[in-house]
């Protein structure tokens, strides 16, 4: 069955008992499985106090006692004998996107929250809790940081989350959102302290990556983090002074690397046109005769002849 191969995927996994229970739970609920169900799967329960701090979670809890049963049954003719002025507080409304976890004498009455629309509740013995099960998100505040090559940094982050069981996020947790904040940020400070600087810088999503570390922690307490995201990576003003510094003389040095590389090839061509020139005479009659060519298309008071001195005394004489 469905639940069987779960447990059977959990067990490769090496998840204990109370780990299996809390993240399959809405297995448990949607498929409605008995105790016995969950003992024949898992061999058995480990001991009577671990039924006592996980029955609430799962099985319906029917254990109320006399005095408790007498409550139950007064508030019930409490009810029927002011009828229909105790309508209104008996008929509670929950929203599409909500669940309303009902406790009777403090005790979790159903292993199913209600909603969404209508359910009813006894006045005096029932209360209950609206958990919203829309997704939220919140910042990290900033968090100084120490990375693992010794530079203290600011960073903060935006997570994102939502209550997958909203039993557990009652029971088992005072306040689910204010403890996902706290661990949050402690989360990410013990991610970004196995971090070097360079890796903070340029690996943004390896390092959500590693913060989905989180959803685990979470998981007892019926919450899914469905993503972690790094917003700033503040750097001190030294630090940013410096790293301006380097890139600066970064893009010197390649800007010389590029000059001598250029200059290196113009020298490599000119000497591939003097060996082509000291092979053929004739071609340094060309050249001459180009230069001239250029010096006449110019308006120039002074013209220079490439000849030889020694040709030039007779048209002197």
């Amino acid at each position: 069955m469905k639940f069987d191969r779960k447990v059977s995927e959990l067990k490769s996994r090496k998840v204990n008992k109370v780990q299996c229970l809390s993240m399959y739970w809405d297995v448990v609920r949607r498929l409605s499985f008995g105790k016995g169900q969950i003992k024949a799967s898992f061999g058995s329960l480990p001991n009577k106090d671990w039924e006592k701090q996980y029955d609430h979670l799962f099985f319906k809890n029917t254990h109320l006692g006399c005095c408790g049963w007498l409550l139950v049954i007064a508030s019930f003719m409490l009810v029927v004998v002011t009828f229909p002025i105790t309508l209104f507080m008996c008929v509670k409304i929950v929203k599409e996107y909500e669940r309303a976890v009902i406790f009777r004498l403090g005790r979790i009455m159903d292993r199913k929250p209600k909603g969404p629309g209508l359910f009813f509740v006894l006045p005096c013995t029932d209360t209950f809790v609206k958990v919203d099960l829309r997704t939220v998100s919140f910042d990290i505040p900033p968090q100084e940081i120490l990375t693992k090559d010794s530079v203290t940094v600011n960073v903060d982050g935006v997570v994102y989350f939502r209550i997958q069981c909203p039993i557990s996020s009652v029971a088992n947790v005072s306040n689910a959102h204010h403890s996902t904040r706290l661990l949050a940020q402690t989360t990410l400070r013990n991610v970004l302290g196995t971090k070097n600087l360079a890796e903070l810088l340029s690996d943004r999503e390896g390092i959500s990556g590693s913060m989905q570390s989180l959803d685990d922690a979470t998981d007892p307490w019926g919450i899914q983090v469905e993503r972690v995201e790094i917003k700033d990576v503040k750097l001190p003003h030294q630090m940013q002074r410096a790293m301006a510094a380097e890139a600066e003389a970064a893009r010197e040095a390649r800007a010389k690397i590029i000059a001598a590389e250029g200059e290196m090839n113009a020298s490599r061509a000119l000497k591939e046109a003097s060996l082509v020139i000291a092979e053929a005479p004739s071609a340094l009659q060309l050249r001459y005769l180009q230069t001239l060519s250029s010096i006449a298309t110019e308006k120039n008071s002074t013209i220079i002849f490439p000849l030889p001195i020694d040709m030039m005394k007779a048209f002197i004489k």
